[in-house]
């Protein structure tokens, strides 16, 4: 079953919007890291929203792949964009793969 991205966003905003309320500094202190790469704004909305996404499918969150879709758009990224930096993630969590995979075989010496 596809998921519904607009619902579950909205539901992301309102459970953060909970923690909100009970931890006040920690959603605080995230909104200071995501504005901190704002203030010099070198790479601009849309690359960092593109980078976003490539981070957001690398490590596996959901939650992220919702917000940051709906803010990359809104910044003028289109689906081409979006597939480039996808493709991104794809080849370095390949190539993140291959390098770590020596630390198998290491291990594998390092047994026997």
């Amino acid at each position: 079953m596809m998921l519904n991205w607009n619902e579950y966003r909205q539901q992301v905003l309102t459970g953060v919007g909970e923690i909100a309320k009970l931890s006040p500094d920690t959603v605080r202190g995230y909104g200071s890291l995501g504005a901190a790469g704002q203030k010099k704004d070198l790479l601009g909305a849309k690359v960092r929203e593109l980078i976003s996404l490539a981070v957001a499918v690398s490590i596996r969150c959901d939650g992220c792949i919702a917000v940051h879709t709906e803010a990359a758009i809104k910044q003028g990224a289109t689906r081409e964009e979006i597939a480039e930096a996808l493709g991104v993630a794809v080849a370095l969590n390949a190539g993140a793969a291959l390098v770590y995979s020596t630390r198998v075989m290491d291990a594998y010496t390092a047994h026997g």
